[in-house]
Parts: C-alpha cells; sequence; structure tokens
C-alpha cells in the first residue's frame, strides 16, 4: 500500500507529514542563553493526560526531525506549552530557539508518557522530582485538578546548576496562585530548590539531601513512607538512577500504567 501523501503548506514551502498538526506559536519567552518557553495553538481534537509528552518538529524539511518534548500547560488548556533547553548543535533546538510568533510547529497526534496520576496508587503526599528542563511535565501535574483530587500535599522538588535556570519554576508557584481551577489549593503545593553550582538557601542534589535527612527537616515533613508518598521523577539518566534508587531505598516500588505503584519514572527523554 502507498504511504499517504504530505500536504503542501504554500506559505511554509515544505510538505506537511501525514498524522500531524500544523500548530501556530502564540508566545515566546526566553529565560537565558540556554532556556525558553513556548505556547502554540491546540486542535480542538487533541486530547492528552496532564504530565504526558509528545513529539513536536519544525517544517523545515522534506523529512523533518521530530523529538519527545513534555506538555507543560494541562490538560484543560486551550493551548499547548513546551519548555525547552537550547542545544547549539541540536538537530531540533538549534532552529527550535528561533521560533517567533506566528511561526509553525509541528506535533505529532498521540501523546505518552509515565508521569501520570493514573500510573500511581492513591497516597497522601506526592513527590516531583526533576532536574533542569525534567519540570516540564510537573508543570502541567501540579495545575490539574485530580492531582489535588487524588494527593493532600504534594512537593515540587527542582536542582538546577544556577539561580537563573530556576526561573521558570518559581514563575510557575507564584503564577499558581492566580490559576482559575487550582489557584484556591495552591497551599497544599511546596516548591523545594536546589542549586549545584552557586550559593542559594539549598545547596546540593536532591538524593544527597535526601540521604543527610536535610530535605525531610527543611520540609518539615517525615521521611519518605511507601503507605503514604508516592513520587515521580524526571531528569537526566544518572539523576533518574540515582533518585529511583533512593525511593527503592525507602521501599517505594516503581510502577507503570499498566500496574500503578508507589512511584514512576520518566525514561523518553534519555538515550
Amino acid at each position: 500500500m502507498d504511504a499517504a501523501p504530505m500536504l503542501q503548506d504554500a506559505e511554509i514551502g515544505f510538505p506537511i507529514p501525514p498524522g500531524v498538526y500544523a500548530e501556530t506559536v502564540t508566545e515566546v519567552q526566553h529565560y537565558s542563553d540556554s532556556l525558553f518557553r513556548f505556547r502554540i495553538t491546540r486542535d480542538p481534537a487533541f486530547r492528552f493526560r496532564s504530565g504526558e509528552f509528545v513529539m513536536i518538529g519544525l517544517p523545515n524539511a522534506d523529512r523533518p526531525v521530530f523529538r519527545a518534548y513534555s506538555i507543560a500547560s494541562p490538560s484543560w488548556d486551550e493551548q499547548i506549552e513546551f519548555y525547552s533547553i537550547k542545544v547549539p548543535d541540536g538537530p531540533l533546538t538549534r532552529y527550535l530557539q528561533r521560533l517567533r510568533v506566528g511561526d509553525t510547529v509541528l506535533m505529532r497526534r498521540k501523546p505518552t508518557g509515565t508521569l501520570v496520576n493514573d500510573a500511581l496508587l492513591p497516597g497522601k503526599r506526592l513527590w516531583m522530582f526533576a532536574t533542569g528542563t525534567g519540570i516540564a511535565p510537573f508543570a502541567s501535574i501540579i495545575r490539574d485538578p485530580e492531582t489535588y483530587e487524588k494527593f493532600d500535599e504534594m512537593i515540587l522538588c527542582h536542582t538546577c546548576r544556577t539561580s537563573q535556570e530556576l526561573t521558570f519554576g518559581r514563575n510557575l508557584l507564584n503564577d499558581l496562585k492566580n490559576d482559575p481551577l487550582v489557584g484556591e489549593l495552591s497551599p497544599r503545593l511546596t516548591l523545594y530548590d536546589t542549586l549545584t553550582r552557586e550559593d542559594w538557601p539549598r545547596v546540593g542534589r536532591q538524593t544527597d539531601l535526601m540521604a543527610s535527612g536535610k530535605m525531610f527537616s527543611d520540609l518539615g515533613v517525615p521521611p519518605i513512607d511507601p503507605d503514604t508518598d508516592r513520587a515521580m521523577i524526571c531528569g537526566s539518566m544518572a539523576m533518574l538512577n540515582d533518585t529511583k534508587a533512593a525511593l527503592e531505598s525507602f521501599g517505594l516500588e516503581e510502577g507503570a500504567n499498566s500496574r500503578p505503584a508507589t512511584f514512576v519514572v520518566e525514561k523518553a527523554f534519555v538515550g
């Protein structure tokens, strides 16, 4: 059977592959030379669960490059938001970082991922462990009312190298107070951010702060307990492995969409 023909967009000048949405950039914000976020329009037919990721690309070639990006907006948002690192020689990000309002972004139609509420058993407290742009799926999860229905308390742990890299997370928590759906519930969420290369009130890797007990004393909560605590992890491969081992040392078990348990890991962004 012949492959489905690719539609030609006269304004773009390159074919639009079948099975993708061609969406329009509505907002771009650069935080630093290495980080930025952008928003695009959302096709009414597109559905996803908060915390999932999708493949995106640009109509800049006959065969555009697609990469996995966590959706940083909640499932109810009328637009789609992404938070990205800038890689000078990246096959996609070297072009993506030049986006302007009005540009076109390609998005494949099928979202997926393990950082979803359905993959966790009910619990009292939800821990979200992120490094760098790994905070993106949690930006979606903490703005979803379902999260507040499932957990009494949420702790977002975000570690970066420099204070400038914490801006996205700090803005996120500040804006949450005025969120139309969860603003009144936002006091139940705590941001615990740390740095590794600058002076900061909290310095160090999350696993080291857990091992020493400083994280728990800082937050005024007991150590992680499998009877009450649930967790999600998103970051580099080393961070995933170290945090997974730490959680397992507390007695938590890894789950999945098909088998909910007490913690989940997103492995889509590491090779």
